[in-house]
């Protein structure tokens, strides 16, 4: 690549501009990189306050300080915590610290993982409603996401039957995220291809007293966020509430949400922490729905004629409390988690869905650090349990309004996993992992109002997925790692819905596959990266046809597939004490306990690169076709100026170089495109913080994602345009 991916350590191979083509979206991101003005004013306004920190002081008295015993949560552990338990995992697992993202405008699931690797997240119109896949995992969902365990603390988002709702998240009252790619979610009991994602909240421990923020920007965008944490003895708590809205990019695509997350926390003594979380959200969305290639181009703002005609909408309510309670002796912990979920969803589309559910589930995880046979051993043995109960009504759609009732079903979802994992090192840097998990799923379909016949039925599904890897820990910073694995995805009500008079459930098999992985992660000098090769072999991919939200969908079970990809993160210090001289950092110091702190100023450049080579293998419809939705190279990067100040600011590019398809039967793409931005800002710990952030500056009209068809043609409507060129600002103050 002409930024040189893979940095083998000289600066010149990475801005040597003469090597960019001229009308690659590198030579725009390079030619604004060297641009660094607003950088070096940047850097000369902080010197002051830089030099006053770093200047030579007088000696002082010596000082006493006695730490607290308990200086963090027991049910939540910091940063530095997670990333070290996590460096165990041998597959691709990383953390986001929110700290990160929260320099920038943070309302999207994509503002939030963007640079996560292996994670592909578009939304549909803007909004969190969003394409969201690790590995190809739901590939065919562009929508109420699945092939994912999305969690809150620990604790499933997902329905029972497997869905979420992206809607349900809110970034900014996250501490950091934990994302688990394949079958590295097992500690997790996730069985599925993609893994598991996990947003874990502030707390009272990590959490300022008082902290408000406020975002604004194109297409009247409007957020707000007011939070409080503080530590009261033995207890803690946190509590934020957040309103955004925004009149959306295009046609009918207006968003307003309004959710609260609060936790609280009280340690009964130094080994036994409980923590109740509430969490609220209420959320309207208009859907513009998808639009053709010819209206793409020539008017991408515009909204489908037949989802403004519908007034298409998807709103709802969620209402949710859990709670979660660790026991620690020793090496010896354990964690029971336990949930209750309540939605109630008005969803207008080519038929109206009012569904109200409610969702219950318990995990009980023990964790154990204790040697084994004179070696270090790593042992974890849970069960989690979900039910849910859905009461489902659909009627006819008049202009967005309830018609004749059509159907008044009951679905019920059971879903039981036994799992268990040991790490044992075999020497002081190679250790090997063991792990495997049952699951037993079951989908119970009642109709209770019968159209002529009773269209009762049950499925059941049972699986069994084992896992087997070796880590090899080369030096105390870098890590070598190989694992294989099954993985098993029963499908949720929304793909066992039939379509038409077809009496009661579609009968579908759960996808399952098995998955070899190979990777590396570590750091040297001024370089870190996040490397992974994977290639899956699935049997019965859940695969739907039609256009999601606009046309009556099925989906079917397809013959043998092929996920086979690339993950892959590099950052890389360009330059480093370009004014502000440059000094080794220390661990416990710097934006977070733990991490590596800025001393001095430096030029940073981050990567991520997604190989996604997606395809059927030997189907006798559709051969050895490429499997549509996802673009095979996706590419983004961000060249950041910072001082240890706070002051930041750089570019950044979005990059799909190649266009990839939209149907099953490879007959129609979506084009490539390359998308440039800006950010700067300030961020302090306390006191006041600010950002500007600008999103697509070139104006460059794209699909930012697609449907899934069987074949698409010239009429239809199959893409999902990308926001135009879009400003956006915010401030923040901590006490």
């Amino acid at each position: 690549m002409a930024l040189g991916f893979f940095y083998p350590g000289a600066v010149n191979r990475v801005c040597h501009v003469r090597r960019v083509h001229a009308h690659s979206p590198f030579s725009i991101f390079v030619k604004h990189s060297l641009s660094l003005t607003l950088l070096v004013a940047g850097a000369l306004w902080c010197p002051i306050a830089y030099s006053q920190t770093t200047a030579p002081s007088a000696t002082l008295p010596e000082v006493v300080v006695t730490a607290d015993a308990r200086p963090q949560s027991l049910t939540v552990p910091s940063v530095a915590t997670v990333k070290k338990e996590l460096s165990k995992i041998p597959g691709g697992v990383n953390v986001v610290d929110a700290e990160d993202y929260k320099r920038g405008r943070a309302t999207t699931l994509k503002d939030a993982l963007d640079y996560s690797p292996g994670v592909f997240v578009q939304p549909r119109f803007g909004a969190e409603e969003s394409r969201i896949s690790i590995r190809g995992s739901g590939i065919q969902r562009t929508f109420h996401g699945r092939g994912l365990k999305l969690m809150q603390d620990g604790s499933p988002l997902n329905l029972a039957d497997g869905g979420f709702d992206m809607q349900a998240i809110e970034p900014l009252s996250a501490q950091y995220v934990e994302v688990f790619r394949g079958a590295n979610a097992l500690q997790y009991g996730s069985t599925t291809l993609g893994g598991a994602i996990n947003f874990v909240s502030m707390t009272g421990y990590s959490a300022s007293p008082a902290q408000m923020r406020f975002e604004a920007g194109s297409f009247d965008s409007f957020r707000a966020q007011i939070s409080s944490g503080m530590v009261l003895g033995d207890a803690d708590y946190y509590a934020s509430f957040t309103h955004s809205s925004s009149d959306g990019y295009r046609d009918w695509s207006r968003q307003s949400n309004q959710r609260f997350f609060g936790n609280v926390g009280y340690q009964l003594n130094d080994e036994v922490e409980t923590r109740f979380y509430v969490t609220y959200a209420k959320t309207d969305s208009q859907l513009p729905g998808a639009l053709t290639r010819d209206q793409l181009e020539s008017r991408p703002d515009q909204a489908n004629a037949g989802s403004v005609a519908l007034e298409q909408k998807r709103d709802f309510e969620l209402l949710r409390i859990a709670n979660k309670t660790t026991f620690g002796t020793g090496d010896n912990k354990l964690t029971v988690s336990s949930f209750w979920s309540w939605k109630d969803l008005d969803h207008p589309i080519f038929q109206v869905i009012d569904q109200l559910s409610n969702d219950f589930g318990v995990d009980v995880r023990y964790d154990s650090l204790a040697d084994l046979a004179g070696h270090r051993n790593l042992f974890t043995l849970g069960l989690g349990a979900m039910y849910g109960l859905t009461q489902d009504n659909r009627f006819v759609n008049l202009g967005g309004e309830r018609g004749l009732r059509t159907a008044e079903n009951q679905h019920q979802s059971t879903n039981v996993d036994l799992y268990l994992q040991d790490t044992f090192y075999v020497t002081d840097s190679v250790a090997l992992i063991l792990g495997a998990q049952g699951s037993y799923a079951k989908r119970d379909f009642k109709e209770q109002r019968i159209f002529g016949a009773d269209n009762t039925d049950v499925q059941e599904y049972w699986g069994f997925s084992p896992k087997l890897g070796v880590l090899w820990e080369v030096n105390p910073e870098t890590q070598v790692f190989f694992n294989v694995s099954r993985s098993f995805e029963p499908p949720s009500f929304g793909e066992l819905s039939s379509v038409g008079a077809a009496p009661g459930l579609v009968q579908l098999d759960a996808q399952r596959g098995t998955t070899i992985e190979l990777g590396t992660r570590g750091r040297a000098d001024r370089v870190s990266w996040d490397l992974a090769w994977y290639y899956s072999w699935l049997d019965n991919e859940l695969l739907s046809l039609g256009i999601p939200g606009v046309s009556d969908t099925q989906t079917v079970n397809a013959g043998r597939t092929i996920h086979h990809g690339i993950e892959a993160l590099v950052d890389i210090d360009i330059l480093r004490g370009i004014v502000a001289p440059w000094q080794d950092a220390s661990l416990g110091s710097g934006k977070q306990a733990g991490t590596e702190a800025v001393k001095g100023d430096r030029l940073f450049l981050r990567q991520v690169y997604l190989f996604s080579d997606f395809r059927f293998d030997g189907d006798g419809d559709f051969g050895n076709n490429e499997l549509p939705g996802m673009p095979r190279h996706y590419y983004r990067a961000e060249l950041l100026y910072e001082h240890p100040c706070g002051f930041y600011a750089g570019p950044n590019v979005e990059w799909v170089p190649q266009a990839y398809f939209v149907d099953l039967a490879n007959s129609q793409k979506a084009g490539s495109y390359a998308l440039l931005g800006f950010k700067l800002g300030y961020r302090t710990p306390k006191g006041l913080s600010f950002f500007i952030e600008g999103k697509n500056l070139t104006d460059e009209t794209y699909a930012a994602t697609t449907g899934v068809l069987k074949t698409a043609n010239a009429g239809s409507a199959a893409y999902f345009p990308g926001d135009g060129r879009a400003v956006y600002a915010g401030i923040e103050w901590k006490w």
